[in-house]
């Protein structure tokens, strides 16, 4: 029985490696922010207080040009702004579940040569990664809240960074190729 099962394993490692590379370059491509968005999860669980107050700054607009035209849109409120804190941890949380177990769909998908589970649950978790940074970090706290004005806390070029890995990501993921479901790429 044993020795049977060890036959099974070779055998699907042998059709795993007459694949060409783009589905284990996708795999661990989402692996990679999976592991990302994981450590940012603990390390803003577990060093709490460091990002809030990068949070609390960003929305109370207090290290910007401090242009009337401006800071009229800023949220003071201590309690709302930790809210939004912690949403976006939630948010990260959930991001990093979703391609944690995108990571595991490909592992899987690899091995049984079904890929459209691992592809759709690694866009689901790549457009939650881009929701947080592009319009979470970009487009509300980089333009609405002025964030590129502070010379301290200033998160702008990192969201620029993850923006750019997710899609870069998504584009790898969606590649023509990648399809197993007997529609061609």
């Amino acid at each position: 029985m044993a020795r049977g099962r060890v036959r099974a394993l070779g055998r699907g490692r042998a059709d795993w490696a007459r694949r060409d590379g783009l589905p284990l370059a996708a795999a661990a491509l989402t692996g990679t922010v999976a592991l990302l968005m994981l450590l940012v999860v603990f390390g803003n669980i577990t060093d709490f207080d460091t990002n809030r107050q990068f949070v609390r700054h960003v929305l109370a607009m207090d290290t910007t040009f401090g242009d009337d035209d401006l800071t009229w849109r800023a949220v003071t409120a201590r309690p709302l702004q930790d809210g939004v804190y912690v949403l976006i941890i939630a948010w990260e949380a959930l991001t990093a579940a979703v391609l944690t177990l995108a990571t595991v769909r490909w592992a899987r998908g690899l091995r049984h040569g079904l890929l459209a589970p691992a592809r759709r649950a690694t866009t689901l978790g790549l457009v939650l990664y881009l929701l947080l940074f592009g319009v979470g970090f970009l487009a509300v706290g980089g333009e609405w809240f002025a964030m590129w004005q502070s010379s301290r806390w200033n998160g702008v070029p990192a969201a620029e960074r993850h923006v750019v890995l997710g899609g870069l990501v998504l584009l790898v993921v969606h590649l023509p190729g990648l399809r197993d479901d007997g529609v061609p790429g």
